[in-house]
């Protein structure tokens, strides 16, 4: 099944980025993103634990939050709930396909201390309990071996929030590139600084 889904995925995202080569103007980010304060950042459920990095995935999550916190425009949030926004992340390793483990809880964390440049990061979850489509919800305990077909790059996706089923939703911004999630720079988040930039800078000459 993870298999099945890799693959459509990858389909859709070569239709995508072939969309994006035939149409250079980019799409202005809607006014709800512009109006968010809260964000939850979270690993792609649909990303397995790569078996020659598993914490790969469990680091650019991080390195994210980081990065948020010292552009300070969001405050981060550990439950959909309250997030305005959810961000996914999910590491590439230059390969369509990787022998994975899936099952593990890659998104459950009752508890969080994350030392920062600014001192530490101390959080828990809070707000309503996890849903069937809460992406924070633990998974099934245990684990099994697998391959997963997803995109070579790294992927930073956003989703509106606070709305069942938000990842089912198509994303309101996504960057894709080699070393997007590089540790510690994370050049995604750099983009989406400049993304809402312009996208102010839009509504600003609007009459």
């Amino acid at each position: 099944m993870q298999c099945q889904k890799g693959i459509a995925f990858s389909l859709l995202l070569a239709c995508s980025v072939l969309a994006a080569g035939k149409d250079k103007k980019k799409a202005s980010l809607p006014d709800v993103v512009l109006q968010a304060e809260t964000v939850l950042v979270v690993i792609d459920p649909d990303a397995g634990v790569a078996l020659d990095a598993p914490l790969a995935n469990t680091t650019a999550r991080d390195d994210v939050e980081k990065a948020l916190m010292k552009w300070g425009r969001f405050r981060l949030v550990t439950d959909v709930s309250t997030a305005d926004l959810v961000i996914t992340v999910r590491k590439g390793n230059g390969k369509i396909t990787q022998g994975t483990t899936g099952g593990a809880p890659t998104n459950s964390r009752p508890v969080i201390f994350q030392p920062t440049d600014s001192g530490v990061r101390m959080g828990g979850s809070r707000g309503t309990p996890p849903t069937g489509d809460d992406p924070t919800r633990p998974q099934s305990p245990g684990s099994s071996p697998g391959v997963e077909v997803g995109p070579a790059q790294d992927t930073f996706a956003v989703y509106i929030g606070k709305r069942n089923g938000a990842l089912d939703f198509p994303p309101a911004w996504r960057y894709i590139a080699k070393d997007a999630l590089r540790s510690p720079s994370v050049p995604a988040v750099d983009e989406f600084k400049k993304a809402i930039t312009e996208a102010e800078k839009e509504r600003a000459a609007k009459p």
